[in-house]
């Protein structure tokens, strides 16, 4: 068996495509409407801990809900966003619908990292309430290491089933770690997870479940893997050096 050819003419086409067809539709910074009413709380309800690419828009748009000291939805308070330089959202502030929902599309910064997101409310007494949302923007190197995951890590190391891929997680004797497994991976050193992923989990006296990828993948690829399995680790991978995009 050889080592498979790198992948970067999958990346290549897909960073391809978002230069061609990116012109950054950066909404104006318009004053914002005037709220007819005003919640207790704030919370994230869908569109948080995405992944794409640095310096593109996320693919489902981040949505927040206002509510009440009851927890009942609240309609027309005023809802804005705000996040690290370099990220915009379209539209940038509004009234929230008859769910209490706000949406936004938001667009990363080109640096890659976590970026931390902000979204803020007005109580009744006029105090700010907010919460803190993160994303994730790939550069080169993690998006490879994101198209090989697909490839060939995700059926097992992702217990949740897709239209596209059906989960082999279940069927497993031993449970693989989800590579958002921070708890655990963060622990293991670049090392570790190289030799694991060149030489199969026996290389750490770990699962034989786990096969040698070491004359499928080059070096470098399993590298980007190591750096996308760091960079959607939960909670973050805290390495020395490492540079968020939020701070």
């Amino acid at each position: 068996m050889t080592r498979g050819q790198p992948l970067l003419s999958v990346i290549v086409l897909a960073l391809g495509l978002s230069v061609s067809g990116c012109t950054r539709n950066s909404a104006s910074a318009a004053a914002a409407p005037a709220a007819t009413a005003f919640g207790a709380a704030i919370v994230e309800s869908s569109g948080g801990k995405q992944v794409a690419a640095a310096g593109t828009t996320l693919p489902q748009p981040l949505t927040v809900q206002v509510n009440d000291d009851s927890g009942n939805a609240v309609a027309g308070a005023g809802v804005a966003f705000s996040g690290p330089e370099g990220v915009a959202f379209d539209p940038p502030n509004g009234l929230t619908d008859s769910n209490g929902q706000f949406s936004t599309n938001v667009t990363l910064g080109v640096r890659a990292g976590r970026y931390q997101l902000v979204a803020s409310t007005l109580s009744p007494g006029q105090k700010k309430v907010a919460v803190k949302v993160e994303e994730i923007a790939l550069d080169y190197q993690r998006q490879l290491g994101q198209v090989l995951d697909d490839k060939y890590c995700a059926r097992c190391h992702n217990p949740e089933s897709t239209p596209e891929r059906v989960s082999n997680y279940d069927n497993l004797e031993v449970k693989p770690h989800p590579f958002t497994e921070g708890g655990t991976l963060n622990k293991m050193s670049d090392a570790d997870l190289f030799a694991i992923i060149d030489h199969g989990g026996p290389a750490l006296n770990k699962s034989a479940l786990m096969p040698p990828y070491g004359f499928t993948l080059s070096k470098s690829e399993i590298q980007a893997l190591i750096a996308y399995i760091r960079t959607i680790s939960d909670p973050p991978y805290q390495a020395s050096g490492m540079v968020y995009a939020q701070k």
